[in-house]
């Protein structure tokens, strides 16, 4: 007989596996039945068309004015050449959207990917060849990168570059691949739980846990927008009647903070699941969380800050014992 429930189990568990920098799987469980698919399935497509990348999406080359031409030197035809452009990834460095770097070289020579890094951009996958240039070839272009999502053809980029430069098809998505299974899994007496695994592969211009991290912060601003125009308090488990709505900031649970997934492993292993909890804590209790690193020390302090924590605010006498008790309660339920 199964047992009357008035909330449905919540996962607790969450592991990574880096199979290696550009791969890794991300399981969580246990679900109750039919909730792993529900939550897997617009993951994946948000990995697929939300996740952030790099692209060059116009061309000028020295000597050419169109795809179908060609420069005298170089063994490859432009169209040839803008092949070969499209498998390199590229990375803007710093805060920049879009950025136009130039080049130059001369023959005899072969170009290779390595070559298009400078100041300005880093590039991911540097072995691959653009270009065969001749004793008298002679290669002179500039490039606009810009970083972007998804797939952008170039039909939809012309009115947005150069109008003398060459429009690209724009493959943004670093996600390479992004699958998911779903496994039966025990708990307690009962084999109607599940789990998802996610295997996750990125072309390298981002982490796998990063791109995953990217979902799941993009799936919570989405459904987001019923919470402003619902009046509903998703992240707390309070009513929308406003009780202990005192505590409505103190309450938010740490799965919906947007943390990446090795901030949130490290704290819900150590049992945390308020940010109330956090708020509790100095410094040095917080650096004392097992597997805790520096970068997601900084991360939970931007969080802190970003909801009305900062370095700077005090929790009065009165308020830490009644937070205190609240989370307890929270806890026992």
């Amino acid at each position: 007989m199964k047992k009357i429930k008035t909330v449905p189990f919540l996962p607790n568990e969450v592991k990574i596996e880096e199979i290696s920098p550009t791969r890794a799987k991300v399981i969580a469980y246990p679900f109750e039945s039919g909730y792993a698919v529900t939550l897997a399935h617009p993951l994946r497509r948000l990995l697929l068309g939300s996740s952030i990348g790099y692209a060059p999406i116009s061309l000028k080359i020295e000597g050419a004015s169109h795809e179908f031409d060609s420069i005298r030197g170089m063994h490859e035809d432009i169209a040839v050449f803008i092949i070969n452009l499209k498998k390199i990834r590229f990375k803007i460095k710093g805060d920049l959207s879009r950025a136009v770097v130039n080049y130059s070289f001369k023959g005899p020579k072969v170009v290779t990917a390595k070559e298009l890094e400078n100041d300005s951009v880093e590039v991911v996958n540097k072995d691959v060849v653009l270009a065969n240039l001749n004793e008298d070839g002679e290669l002179n272009f500039s490039l606009e990168i810009a970083k972007g999502m998804g797939y952008v053809p170039s039909e939809d980029l012309r009115e947005d570059i150069d109008s003398n430069a060459i429009a690209l098809d724009a493959f943004f998505t670093p996600v390479r691949k992004a699958n998911y299974s779903i496994e039966n899994i025990l708990v307690e007496d009962s084999a109607d739980f599940e789990k998802i695994v996610f295997d996750i592969e990125t072309d390298g211009q981002i982490s796998p846990v990063d791109a995953f991290s990217n979902a799941l912060e993009t799936m919570n601003a989405q459904l987001s927008v019923f919470k402003k125009v619902l009046n509903l308090n998703f992240d707390t488990g309070v009513s929308s009647d406003g009780t202990s709505s005192e505590f409505k900031n103190f309450l938010l649970t740490v799965n919906s903070l947007g943390l990446s997934v090795r901030s949130f492993n490290s704290l819900d292993r150590a049992g945390i699941k308020y940010l109330g909890e956090i708020v509790l804590m100095d410094e040095s209790e917080l650096k004392g969380i097992k597997n805790l690193g520096k970068r997601s020390l900084e991360e939970i302090k931007d969080v802190l800050k970003k909801h009305g924590f900062g370095e700077d605010y005090e929790l009065s006498d009165e308020t830490r014992t009644a937070l205190i008790q609240k989370i307890k309660q929270l806890k026992e339920i």
